[in-house]
Formats: C-alpha cells, structure tokens, sequence
C-alpha cells in the first residue's frame, strides 16, 4: 500500500482535479460564470434546506453535460404494479407471500422496472391521499 495518500480530517473539504485537465477545478469560487474547458457547474447538496451554512453538507460537480440534458418524459406500462386500492380489498389475516415468479431464461426479456412487483400501500399515489 505504499504511495497512496489518504485525506485526512473529519467533516474538512476536499478537492480532486482530473489530471488529464489541469486547471479544469476554479481556483477561488465555486460557481463562475464560465467553467474552464466548458464544463457546467452543479452543486449536489446532501443537507437541509434550512440547516445552518457550517452544517452544510454539498458537493460542486463540474461536468461535461448537464445533469437536466435528459430525454422527454415516456410513459412505461405499470405491469405487476398497483396504485388504485380502492380495487383491493383489504385482508386482516396473517399472509404469506410467495415467491414471485422468475422468468425462464426463454422467455420475454424483463428489465428492472417490468420486474417491479407491488406489495402493499396506502392511499393514493397520483393526489398523494
């Protein structure tokens, strides 16, 4: 393990600057007008809108792309997916769940949001009731 550098300290601040493009971090500001090699200046904040500034917890992205250059919205089918629970009646018994079933490795490809499966709720999901 001998050469590696570790930064030390306890809610410091940090800095790293790819060095493949040296000069690409603003010296002095976190946000200019204009980012050096035409990068866009993001801060990802992980605190509280309300916190105190020294409790703020925030990182200063600068990247090749927005974050917001994204592709419209497309509706996805709900598949296995539920919102309306008026159309369930509610069960006071003890239940047990099944497994849900696996696809066959023959069958129609499923990715993540098709294999999402409802397991319980409450309210409604579009007015939030």
């Amino acid at each position: 393990m001998a050469g590696i550098e570790y930064m030390c300290g306890f809610g410091n601040e940090f800095s790293s600057e790819d060095p493949r493009c040296p000069g690409s971090l603003p010296e002095g500001q976190n946000s200019p007008q204009v980012c050096p090699y035409g990068l866009y200046a993001e801060q990802l904040s992980g605190s509280a809108f309300t916190c105190p500034r020294p409790a703020n917890k925030r990182s200063w992205l600068y990247r090749i792309l927005p974050s917001v250059k994204h592709k419209p919205f497309t509706l996805v089918p709900c598949g296995d997916l539920t919102e309306n629970w008026d159309e369930v009646e509610p069960d006071p018994n003890q239940l047990r769940w099944l497994p849900f079933t696996v696809p066959k490795s023959t069958d129609k490809k499923v990715d993540f949001v098709a294999g999402l499966h409802t397991i319980c709720g409450a309210g409604h999901s579009k007015s939030r009731t």
